[in-house]
């Protein structure tokens, strides 16, 4: 999913899997029984990153997929980690705190999906093979692994559900992220010539042009 996501230019994304992957591991090395166990910090700590992130990855990959305005995408990015942190600390196991930001980012996406369809005049995501290769893949992904969590998981296999629930996520995201505007340049400061003129970026234009 890391890869994938910084491949497609998200970087934002592909922070969050990074933050989800280091602390999902270090946790379950901390969570197994026995002796064996390595703990980088509280155990506790370690649960709430885990849990945190995982939920954090599904809000940012579904807002993600609406396509909305970077300002406004990134608005939502922070209040709902915020939002997510605090429920998090509230109650971590309660199949709410992942329910509730997958609804609500699900409705935001359709909702921007469907205000590309009525701009557009067509179906959104506008080809076949969006659908059939990437999103029915990645959602039936995402809907087992919430099945998963929310239904599945005990004490007693717990070690077992938890493991098919990361995989699953990890798996729904690799299909469900939308391809990626690589025409955009990676720093936007001004870049200057030798003569005294620099060139200027309209990026609401995708235009560049020397003043």
């Amino acid at each position: 999913a890391i890869v994938v996501a910084v491949h497609r230019y998200y970087f934002v994304e592909a922070a969050v899997y990074l933050f989800t992957m280091v602390f999902s591991t270090f946790y379950h090395a901390c969570d197994q029984p026995g002796v064996a166990v390595m703990c980088i910090m509280e155990y506790d700590t370690l649960q709430y990153c885990d849990f945190l992130g995982s939920v954090l990855s599904v809000w940012v990959t579904v807002l993600c997929m609406a396509r909305l305005k970077s300002q406004l995408k990134y608005v939502l990015f922070i209040l709902g980690s915020l939002l997510i942190a605090m429920s998090m600390q509230l109650d971590r196991r309660g199949l709410w705190n992942l329910l509730g930001p997958c609804l609500f980012a699900i409705i935001i996406m359709l909702a921007a999906w469907v205000s590309q369809c009525v701009k557009r005049h067509h179906c959104y995501p506008p080809t076949w093979k969006r659908w059939v290769f990437f999103l029915l893949p990645g959602i039936g992904s995402a809907v087992i692994a919430i099945a998963v969590y929310g239904f599945l998981e005990t004490k007693e296999n717990y070690y077992y559900t938890h493991s098919i629930w990361h995989i699953l996520v990890a798996g729904s995201v690799v299909f469900l992220l939308p391809p990626g505007k690589k025409h955009l340049r990676l720093w936007f400061w001004p870049r200057k010539f030798t003569c005294g003129y620099q060139i200027c970026s309209n990026i609401k234009e995708d235009l560049y042009v020397v003043c």
